[in-house]
Parts: C-alpha cells; structure tokens; sequence
C-alpha cells in the first residue's frame, strides 16, 4: 500500500505540475483535463493489474496482454488528445501567456517565436508508460502473492485431512475394533461352534475379511462402494450374533449396485451408533440401515434407530465419533455433502441420521 501511494504521488506530480511556459497557477481547465486523465489512468491501472496480469499474463496469453497495453496506451493519449481539443486547451494557454508577457512577466528570448502547447504532451506520454509498467509489475507480484497464499492453503488443508484420516483410523483401532469387540465376537462364535458350526464358520470369516478390510484395504484413501458395502454387510452381520428376538432389524441396500469411489469407513460411525444405541434389552428396538443411489454419482444414507426410555442406556460413549465423522465429511467432500441428524424428541423416541454424498 505504501509503494502505491509513493507512486500515485509521482503520477499526479507529474500530471499536475506546470509546463514549461504555462501561467503559474494553471488555468480552470487545464485542472479539468488533468483530472479527468488522472480518472482514465487509475481505471487503465485498475484494468491492468487487476484483470489483465491474472487472466491473461498469468495464462501465458502473451500475445493478448501486449495488444491490450497498445490498446490502453493508444486509448489514453487519444482520449486526452480529443478531450484537449474539445476544451482548446492550446488557444486557450497561447492566450493566457501573452497576456502574462504583455503585463511584464518574462516571456521567450528575443527573436524566439511564443511556445504554443502541444495536443500530444510529452509528460502524459510519460506517465501512460508508467501507469502500465507500474500496474503490470505490481499486478504480477499481487498475483504471485495470491498464489503462494494459495498453495499454502492447500498444504495446510492436506495436511489437515491426512491429519484427521490417521486420528480417524487410530480410532476406529481403539475404540470399535478393539481387544473387547473382538473378545465379544469370539465368545459369541465359540457359543455358535456348539450349535451351529457352519454358522461359526461364516462369522469367522466374515471377521477375518473385516480385519483385512480395514488394516490393509483402506490404505489408499479411496476404496469401491461394492467393497464399503461389503464390509458393512460383515459388520452388520457380526453384531447380529448378540442381537436378540426383541431387535427388529432392516437393511436395504443399492439394487443394482453401480460401482462408484468414496472415502473408507464413513458410514460405519453411524451403523456403530445405531447398535450401541439402539438396543434396549428391557422392551422391543427398531433399527433401520438403508443406503441408496438415487444417481450413479450420489449416495443417500439412512440410519433410522429407536432410543431407550432408560438413561443409562445412553450413557456408554460412542465409537470412533460422529463429530470426528463430521469433520471428515466437510474436509473429503466440501460442498458436497448434506448430513440431518435428528435426535429423538421425547425419551424412547427415534433417532434419525440422514446423509447424501455426491461423489464427482
């Protein structure tokens, strides 16, 4: 800002001192014209820095950004040059110093004809030059600020998700795959082993292909909804084993299924809340899980559940963390992504999590 306004300060020096031969102080028009063409420069400059340098300099449009300085340069001599006709700003300072000679102010040599003005002043040819040299050499610093700010931004927001991706898979390793999920999965299918072999077997695997799921498959940062789906098939199908009669359970899921590339492990928060909260082993529970593709490009995801009337149902913390969801929600799909969540509104009510992403 400062050398902007050193540099403002020169133009308008420049634009207003006397000429040589001029009446001192200079006439009403002359005060006109010169502000007038100070207008015109800060609009060429504003033109110049502001649109020319970013749209076109910037985009290697070389050959476009020199026939707009010939452009503005021709333009700003031709405007002052007819607005200085249009006002006889020559007659007009002939006039005024011969009357400044004839009252005894000092005049040309003896011998030397009276200067008359000139239409095409040298000093306005000057300062055109140097409003465009000016306003691109600043245009092109403002515009290499901008994109080093830029840069910057998206470093930090790389950083950012990488950071939240990694304190999201911590998570998920701590809190839902952990030593007592597994215990519990275990327990659940060596009681299965006595009644139900094949069953045990199934689990087993369906265990085992979770595992590797989210320990390997996951690494990429991306993965395909058939594989997503399949892995909370696994999930669902594992909590299963310690549901009892009193639980109704609904799944719907995407029929036909058209392949498509998401973010890993964002649903699973939701169906994880859903069976940590939507339990109640004293009275009937409803759970609904529902995933659709109303486009190939867009999912919608529905995870309806009943809540317990009793408190202390609600008191075990959830898994890996819906805010945690969230935040990785606004950083894999910003402006893409509409998420509802509506708590129940009276006790043993139902919750409700309404989630549309669009994938592309």
């Amino acid at each position: 800002m400062l050398l902007q306004g050193i540099i403002w300060a020169v133009i308008v020096a420049l634009l207003f001192a006397p000429r040589p031969g001029q009446p001192i102080p200079p006439p009403g028009p002359f005060w006109v014209l010169q502000l007038t063409v100070l207008v015109l420069l800060a609009g060429a400059y504003a033109i110049n820095a502001r649109w020319a340098v970013p749209r076109l300099l910037s985009r290697r449009r070389a050959a476009l950004f020199v026939l707009l300085q010939v452009g503005l340069f021709l333009g700003l001599l031709t405007v002052r040059q007819r607005l200085a006709s249009a006002m006889d700003m020559p007659r007009y300072l002939a006039g005024l110093r011969a009357r400044s000679a004839s009252a005894g102010n000092p005049g040309p040599p003896p011998g030397q004809p009276l200067r008359q003005p000139v239409l095409l002043d040298p000093g306005a040819v000057m300062v055109a030059v140097l409003v465009l040299s000016v306003s691109t050499s600043l245009g092109m610093a403002r515009q290499a600020r901008q994109e080093e700010d830029r840069r910057r931004v998206l470093e930090r927001a790389q950083l950012e998700l990488e950071r939240v991706q990694m304190l999201t898979e911590v998570s998920l390793l701590k809190a839902q795959l952990n030593p007592h999920f597994f215990f519990n999965t275990l327990n659940n299918i060596y009681a299965l082993t006595r009644s139900d072999v094949e069953r045990a077997r199934t689990a087993i695997h369906r265990l085992s292909r979770l595992m590797r799921y989210v320990l390997y498959d996951t690494q990429a940062g991306t993965t395909l909804l058939s594989q997503e789906v399949r892995f909370l098939q696994d999930y669902i199908e594992l909590m299963q084993l310690r549901l009892t009669d009193q639980v109704q359970l609904t799944v719907e899921w995407p029929a036909p299924l058209r392949e498509v590339a998401l973010a890993p492990l964002l649903l699973l928060p939701y169906l994880e809340n859903a069976f940590k909260h939507g339990v109640d082993t004293d009275a009937p529970s409803r759970i609904y899980i529902g995933l659709r593709q109303p486009t190939p490009e867009t999912l919608a995801f529905e995870v309806r559940n009943t809540c317990p009337a009793s408190p202390a149902a609600n008191l075990e913390p959830g898994g890996i963390g819906l805010p945690n969801t969230e935040r990785r929600l606004a950083l894999l799909y910003p402006d893409r992504h509409t998420l509802t969540v509506a708590p129940p509104a009276a006790p043993g009510g139902e919750y409700r999590v309404h989630l549309t992403l669009q994938l592309t």
